[in-house]
């Protein structure tokens, strides 16, 4: 990664540190109050480093970085933790005038051969390990269907053949995480149908919708700040004006 990555998303820590720049730098007398409060709200609407940066550029160097543009490296997701090798813990199912599910904590193989007549199949990928970075889903869908369940970040390749049916293609594309597996989905369809679906767990869901709300009480409790630094820069310019007009007297 270059040092210039404008387009990478800021954390919440990143503009927690810039704020704490500019109240710093109120103090000293760097900045304004309208200064200060345009940026400090720049600051929490500032979505990604490009956004970021530039609001303590012109501080002093000796001011801590407003951030740092390398990260560390992560697991993304743990996908390295995932990719467990082995033979995977199940390689078939049938569905015959009923289900079968494949859905939870478990590995899913190199290989896994599917037949759905007359009833319908769920394999869920969410949770799942993985016995290699590249697996194979092969499903045979007669008067039936299939619905395959990948978590966000894993690319899907579909290669299966449809008469009277068909495979669905729209999540084949999707951006991949370069460290997430890939699946491959094969096999034939006859009036009967092979999806796939990009989907978050619940607990994912759970986490996703807690960070908006944090958001939201952030950028609440920045404006409770703005009003508050403004009421004291107030304050303090009403206790200068009357120490001014009593020395004159």
């Amino acid at each position: 990664m270059t040092d210039d990555a404008p387009e990478l998303r800021a954390s919440d820590a990143d503009r927690e540190r810039v704020a704490e720049i500019l109240r710093d730098a109120l103090a000293e007398g760097r900045l304004d109050m309208e200064e200060f409060e345009e940026r400090l709200e720049a600051t929490y609407k500032a979505r990604t480093y490009g956004e970021l940066t530039p609001i303590t550029r012109d501080l002093p160097a000796a001011a801590p970085p407003a951030v740092s543009l390398r990260k560390p490296p992560v697991d993304s997701g743990g996908w390295g933790a995932r990719m467990v090798g082995g033979d995977g813990s199940s390689s078939w199912a049938v569905a015959v005038m009923s289900g079968f599910q494949r859905k939870g904590r478990w590995t899913a193989p190199k290989r896994f051969n599917c037949l759905a007549f007359w009833g319908g199949g769920d394999i869920d990928l969410r949770e799942a390990n993985f016995a290699d970075h590249e697996i194979e889903i092969n499903c045979v869908a007669i008067m039936g269907g299939v619905s395959v369940t990948v978590p966000p970040g894993v690319e899907v390749v579909m290669r299966g053949i449809g008469i009277m049916g068909g495979f669905d293609h729209r999540e084949e594309g999707t951006p991949p995480d370069p460290a997430a597996p890939r699946v491959v989905v094969t096999g034939f369809a006859f009036w009967g149908g092979v999806q796939v679906e990009h989907k978050v767990t619940k607990a994912e869901r759970e986490r996703l919708k807690e960070a908006r709300r944090q958001e939201k009480l952030d950028r609440r409790s920045a404006r409770h700040e703005l009003h508050a630094a403004r009421h004291e820069w107030r304050e303090q310019r009403r206790e200068e004006r009357d120490r001014r007009r009593h020395g004159h007297h």
